[in-house]
């Protein structure tokens, strides 16, 4: 049995990735920034403690004696680039304190390659509200690239579209490089439950390291 703390874990990727380890047999801690709103959390294989994803000693403390972490955490309160800069920093010297040495973070699929040399985000035309959330994903990113760190991690994007949040679980998916996955002939949404189950595999059994793969 492997112990995973999942910082964001009130979020739809969150708690789908809380209830993947559940099913899996594993132990879960769910960190989230206040835990009376989030009561429903717990349960059978389930802590549910407050914590701050962009603080170093917090993300020390929550993840002490965890053998690995995922982070679906996200704030739309704070600017972008700020946040996941900040939380960037945290996770990797709170996880090398807590000597936890796997971190998997949700990424976004905008910062992707559309075309080589091109992120989704630099597409003439692309939103520019968009594009500044998009662009702290890519900070984060480069934080997270030029860190001389003993933590293994990397980041999952998924597609640059709305995810299924409705759809069941059904265990499959592929993953490629950092350009964005070419669509497949009439197949469905990408489901935040089988994010998950990205997400998850990648945490406990590690195929890609420091590294922008794709997801979908």
């Amino acid at each position: 049995m492997s112990r995973i703390v999942v910082f964001g874990a009130g979020g739809r990727a969150g708690r789908r990735t809380v209830a993947e380890v559940v099913a899996r047999g594993h132990q879960v801690t769910a960190v989230v920034r206040d835990p009376a709103r989030h009561a429903d959390l717990a349960g059978i294989g389930v802590s549910v403690v407050a914590g701050d994803v962009t603080e170093a000693e917090s993300v020390a403390t929550v993840a002490a004696e965890h053998d690995a972490a995922i982070s679906t955490a996200a704030r739309l309160d704070v600017p972008s680039e700020e946040f996941y800069v900040s939380a960037a920093r945290a996770l990797l010297a709170g996880l090398g304190r807590a000597g936890v040495g796997r971190l998997v973070v949700v990424g976004i699929g905008t910062t992707l390659e559309a075309a080589p040399g091109m992120p989704v985000h630099d597409a003439p035309g692309f939103p520019a509200e968009g594009r500044a959330f998009s662009l702290g994903h890519a900070a984060e990113f480069e934080v997270l690239r030029a860190a001389d760190t003993e933590v293994d991690w990397l980041v999952l994007a998924p597609p640059p579209v709305v995810l299924d949040a409705e759809a069941e679980r059904t265990g499959r998916y592929r993953t490629g490089g950092n350009q964005v996955l070419p669509a497949e002939a009439d197949s469905a949404p990408f489901s935040y439950a089988d994010l998950a189950v990205a997400l998850v595999d990648e945490a406990l059994t590690p195929k890609h390291h420091r590294s922008l793969v794709a997801v979908g």
